[in-house]
């Protein structure tokens, strides 16, 4: 079955820098509803339309086409009195934006009295080389038409 509009396709990847250091690599397939649903990057879509199961590609993609250009508007400092106890560097936390937007935030580093969060994706800003396998290409169920998204084994799970 070939990669098209409303099909499940599942891979393996892994995504590199530039440079070629792996920051990635799946532990276990990745399946996603094709056909302009959001559910990956557009420019792996493109790649892989038309596709079958076993093909093989290897993509470098510009910052602006994997997870955007850093926002330094997204990065604040804060006091560290205004979170909870425990907070850590790697952490995620929910919280708004300047412009009132729901966003999350990662920390990035404590230092004294105050932490450093960021709003941008840790590869924000960066090319970078994803290489993928197709394993398997399926017609998408009309529940997962209706939801957006792919359900059951490597999908959304309800």
């Amino acid at each position: 079955m070939k990669i098209e509009k409303d099909t499940v396709v599942t891979l393996r990847y892994k995504v590199a820098d530039a440079q070629g250091k792996l920051l990635e690599e799946a532990k276990e397939p990745m399946a996603y509803l094709h056909g302009g649903y959001g559910n990956t990057l557009a420019k792996i879509e493109a790649a892989l339309d038309g596709q079958t199961v076993g093909y093989q590609t290897s993509l470098l993609l510009q910052a602006e086409d994997a997870f955007g250009l850093r926002d330094d508007s997204l990065a604040q400092t804060m006091p560290r009195r205004d979170f909870p106890p425990g907070v850590k560097v790697g952490g995620q936390l929910q919280g708004r934006t300047a412009d009132g937007r729901d966003q999350v935030f990662n920390v990035v580093k404590i230092k004294g009295d105050t932490v450093l969060l960021d709003g941008n994706h840790p590869w924000a800003g960066k090319a970078l080389r994803f290489s993928l396998k197709v394993t398997d290409v399926r017609k998408a169920a009309p529940e997962e038409l209706a939801h957006g998204h792919v359900h059951g084994a490597h999908g959304h799970p309800h």
